[in-house]
């Protein structure tokens, strides 16, 4: 399950002294902007987050982003609305487990490889604008991967009721919890084992309504 992203591909190497720009609410000043907060969220972590760090970084005038933005809470609410607007699709393998699996696989190559979705994870939950935001692209993302139990149900795999959602929080949910709950130790066949777990219990119809 694709997770959220930084607005460019290189957010690390935004120049750290920029020459001081005018305001604006363009498209390429909101991109400055937010790829600033996540580069220094990320190198920094939340506490060095502030309108006038972002400002000096991206170099657009600390007005300019005061007037859009107003707090940290909203630059990051900022962040994860965007990434959830892309144009991810679930994984489209041929059966549940290979979906599940696909999906698990992704979600555990962001917690373990990317900072951006680490980092993300645990500014959500020193601002209320940015749990909020992420709340919603989780939310978003489960509503994509609904297709994966439609077509489970229409293959015959699973019975016809299974609850998408359910099933989908039972899939990613360990991943979560081993990795930045319990900060486990990285373990390449964890993915795969809970969504054959999964699989094994939509199957048998744990997720089905009654």
């Amino acid at each position: 399950m694709a997770s959220p992203r930084p607005t460019s591909d290189h957010p690390d190497e935004l120049v750290t002294a920029p020459t001081r720009r005018p305001g604006g609410r363009s498209a390429a000043v909101r991109r400055r902007v937010l790829d600033a907060a996540l580069a220094q969220l990320v190198q920094h972590g939340y506490d060095s987050l502030s309108i006038e760090v972002v400002a000096e970084r991206s170099g657009v005038h600390r007005t300019t982003v005061y007037r859009r933005w107003r707090d940290v809470g909203g630059l990051l609410a900022d962040v994860l609305n965007e990434a959830g607007a892309d144009a991810w699709r679930p994984p489209d393998t041929g059966s549940l487990e290979g979906d599940l699996v696909a999906v698990n696989r992704e979600v555990y190559t962001a917690l373990t490889t990317d900072p951006v979705t680490v980092a993300l994870i645990a500014a959500s939950f020193r601002s209320e604008r940015a749990a909020r935001a992420l709340s919603a692209f989780w939310a978003g993302r489960y509503d994509r991967c609904a297709d994966i139990t439609r077509r489970a149900v229409d293959r015959g795999e699973v019975p016809a009721g299974t609850d998408a959602r359910r099933l989908l929080i039972a899939t990613t949910a360990p991943l979560y919890h081993e990795l930045v709950l319990l900060r486990a130790a990285t373990d390449a066949d964890l993915p795969d084992r809970v969504a054959r777990s999964a699989t094994t219990a939509a199957r048998a119809g744990a997720f089905a309504d009654p």
